[in-house]
């Protein structure tokens, strides 16, 4: 199993990222989410890109955006590519109300056409680049209701390299246990399906000890850190 850092946000910029790696290093690292609508406006990309600033050191690093727009994520993921990201990844579960509103963020898991099509969107950015960085989505149990079974295979239908599973819902938020059966079920669903996409699982995991018994009882690929990582950079 391997071990990240989680994407978030107003928290894990630049400055907080190389501070943890001082201590101890996630083997990959996400930026904080950032909007793939401003980063097609020229005045909002300049806003914005100070968001997607990385060191060398930090590689492996990932790239995350959210949007409800394919065309903007083909934008948004094409240039990713030309920032130098070793990867992209779709938001599909922030339960943040402002996100949400645009139609991203967890609003995605309402709609399964545009999520797919938002995914394939940044495939065809990153190939357009003619590189072959892989492109990931983090996201939920459902929004109001535990839906993997139909959401999960609807997204391993486009063939993502990765799908973190939070394992609650988003009216869940974070006011009950994850729920790391569901982890396991993810990853029974993705073998059924014969998928080649890697399954993290994330929720509630407070340090390396439970990362590895979580791994050990749902089979999942790796583990992604929260906020267990708050007071603890050397976790």
């Amino acid at each position: 199993p391997f071990f990240v850092l989680a994407p978030l946000a107003n928290v894990t910029d630049v400055v907080f990222r190389n501070f943890i790696l001082e201590y101890s290093r996630p083997d990959v690292l996400w930026t904080e989410f950032v909007s793939a609508d401003g980063l097609c406006h020229p005045k909002g990309r300049e806003v914005l890109l100070k968001d997607l600033a990385f060191r060398e050191e930090e590689r492996p690093i990932v790239a995350q955006l959210f949007t409800s727009n394919p065309e903007h994520m083909y934008e948004a993921a094409k240039l990713c590519v030309e920032l130098g990201f070793d990867g992209v990844d779709i938001n599909m579960g922030c339960p943040d109300k402002n996100v949400m509103k645009q139609g991203a963020g967890a609003a995605c898991m309402k709609d399964v056409k545009l999520a797919n099509q938002l995914i394939l969107s940044a495939k065809e950015g990153v190939e357009a680049t003619n590189n072959k960085i892989p492109v990931s989505v983090k996201t939920r149990l459902g929004f109001n209701e535990d839906n993997l079974e139909v959401w999960l295979r609807a997204l391993l239908e486009t063939e993502p390299a990765v799908i973190t599973i939070h394992a609650r819902t988003k009216k869940d938020m974070s006011k009950v246990p994850a729920r790391w059966e569901r982890v396991k079920r993810a990853v029974e669903i993705r073998n059924e399906m014969k998928s080649k996409t890697i399954i993290i699982g994330n929720g509630d995991v407070v340090d390396m000890a439970d990362a590895q018994a979580k791994v050990a009882e749902t089979d999942c690929d790796g583990i992604m850190f929260g906020r267990a990582v708050f007071g603890n950079p050397w976790l």
